[in-house]
C-alpha cells in the first residue's frame, strides 16, 4: 500500500510539475552583435505565480554557440532543480564575464527575461564555474541592487576589494584538490567576510579536480536550499 501511495505520489508530481527544457535563443545587443543563450523555463510556469531567476556563469574552456546550455543541462539543472526556477545562461561575448561588454550583456539579457516572464525580483541568483564562478563575484558585487543570492564555485578570488563583496547571501563551494585555483584563498576571504558579519557560507570538498563541475552537483543544491532559506526569512 505504502508502495502504491508513493508510485501515485510521483506521477501526480510529474503530471503537476513537468520537467524544464532547454531553449537556445539570440539577441541582438547594440554595439556587440548578437549573443547566444540558453533558457529553461518549469514546464508548470505560469504567468500568474512570479518564478525566482538564476543567471548561469560557464567556465572558460573551449567555447563554442550555446556552450552556456551544455553547461546550464550538465551543472545548473541539476543542482538547482528545487528552486523551481526560470535559468538563464548566456554565452560569454568576451575574454572574461568582468568585462564591460560582457557586463552589458548580462544586464540587457536579464532585463529581456524579466519582461518576457513573470519574475520575483526578491528572488534573483546569479551563479557560476571557475570563470564563472569569479564572473558571479564580480556581478553579485557590482549589482547588490539585483541579485539576492549568489553561488560561486571553483572561483578566483580575483581583485575585489573586501568590502565589496557578500554584499548578498553567498555560497562559495571549492574543491581541496583543485589544482587550478587554489582552495585557501578562497577560503580566507570567506572567513574574512563572515568576520565582517556578512551572509555568507563556505563548502569544502575533498576529491574533485578543477575539471570536475559533476561533482559539484550536490554541493550546488546544498547551496541553492541555503540560498531559498535566506530569501524566505528576507
Amino acid at each position: 500500500m505504502v508502495t502504491l501511495l508513493l508510485a501515485v505520489l510521483l506521477v501526480g508530481q510529474a503530471v503537476i510539475a513537468p520537467q524544464p527544457r532547454i531553449r537556445n535563443r539570440t539577441l541582438p545587443v547594440d554595439e556587440v552583435g548578437t549573443i547566444t543563450y540558453g533558457i529553461s523555463v518549469p514546464g508548470d510556469y505560469d504567468e500568474t505565480n512570479p518564478r525566482p531567476l538564476v543567471l548561469a556563469l560557464h567556465p572558460g574552456g573551449p567555447r563554442g554557440a550555446y556552450y552556456g546550455s551544455r553547461y546550464m543541462a550538465q551543472v545548473v539543472l541539476r543542482g538547482l532543480g528545487d528552486l523551481r526556477a526560470i535559468v538563464v545562461a548566456p554565452d560569454c561575448p568576451a575574454r572574461s564575464w568582468s568585462d564591460p561588454q560582457a557586463e552589458r550583456v548580462l544586464l540587457e539579457l536579464l532585463e529581456k527575461v524579466r519582461q518576457d516572464y513573470a519574475i520575483d525580483g526578491r528572488r534573483i541568483l546569479v551563479t557560476g564555474f571557475s570563470m564563472g564562478g569569479r564572473g558571479t563575484w564580480f556581478m553579485s558585487s557590482q549589482h547588490p541592487d539585483l541579485f539576492t543570492g549568489a553561488i560561486a564555485m571553483a572561483a578566483p578570488v580575483g581583485d575585489i576589494p573586501l568590502d565589496r563583496r557578500g554584499m548578498i547571501p553567498t555560497y562559495v563551494i571549492h574543491s581541496r584538490d583543485d589544482l587550478v585555483v587554489p582552495f585557501a584563498p578562497a577560503e580566507r576571504a570567506t572567513a574574512q567576510l563572515e568576520a565582517l558579519g556578512r551572509t555568507v557560507m563556505f563548502e569544502g570538498l575533498t576529491g574533485p579536480g578543477h575539471g570536475d563541475m559533476a561533482d559539484y552537483v550536490d554541493a550546488l543544491r546544498r547551496g541553492g536550499l541555503w540560498i531559498a532559506e535566506k530569501w524566505d526569512n528576507q
